[in-house]
């Protein structure tokens, strides 16, 4: 049986505000766990054939995970990339194995390293959730908008994924 502590630990992502959100003092930001909804929603609407779909969602499910024990770090923090990574790997190795399932850990490096197509697509994904809220915050007139959606084409590559960008680039004007 689960660790029934770990279980409750997780949903604390429910209640994390995303970091970049605060820092441009949103309103009400998404948290964590809405965002990583908002990219297993990109999954299912966006993915294209071939994709193991059931993979990609476990990846868009786990990859902010580790954030419940060592927060939502963005650029803005400065943490190095590498710390950034050691943390986030330490913090999922204890949530995997006190829940008893070693296999989140290897999902989770897995989604890290881009290690297969559904990997690379549900990373692509994160920063496509990313600038559609921008631009959600954007239309509701919430300044400073523009870095999101800037950091997002810098990130997207998938040509599938590429006319989505350039709608919300569009929207913004």
């Amino acid at each position: 049986m689960a660790d029934l502590d770990t279980l409750l630990e997780a949903l604390k992502l429910k209640a994390l505000p995303r970091a970049g959100w605060v820092r441009k003092a949103v309103p009400s930001p998404e948290t964590v766990a809405s965002h990583s909804w908002g990219v297993a929603w990109l999954v299912l609407a966006l993915a294209p054939e071939g994709i193991d779909q059931r993979k990609a969602l476990a990846y868009a499910t786990l990859h902010d995970l580790a954030e419940v024990r060592v927060g939502d770090i963005t650029p803005a923090d400065r943490v190095d990339p590498a710390e950034k990574s050691r943390r986030e790997i330490e913090a999922l190795s204890g949530l995997a194995s006190a829940l008893g399932r070693p296999e989140l850990l290897a999902l989770f490096q897995a989604f890290e390293t881009g290690a297969d197509r559904e990997a690379r697509l549900v990373r692509e994904l994160d920063r496509l959730d990313m600038a559609l809220q921008a631009l959600a915050h954007h239309e509701a007139g919430q300044p400073g908008m523009r870095e999101f959606l800037d950091s997002a084409d810098a990130a997207i590559r998938d040509p599938a994924l590429r006319p989505w960008l350039e709608a919300i680039r569009q929207r913004f004007g």
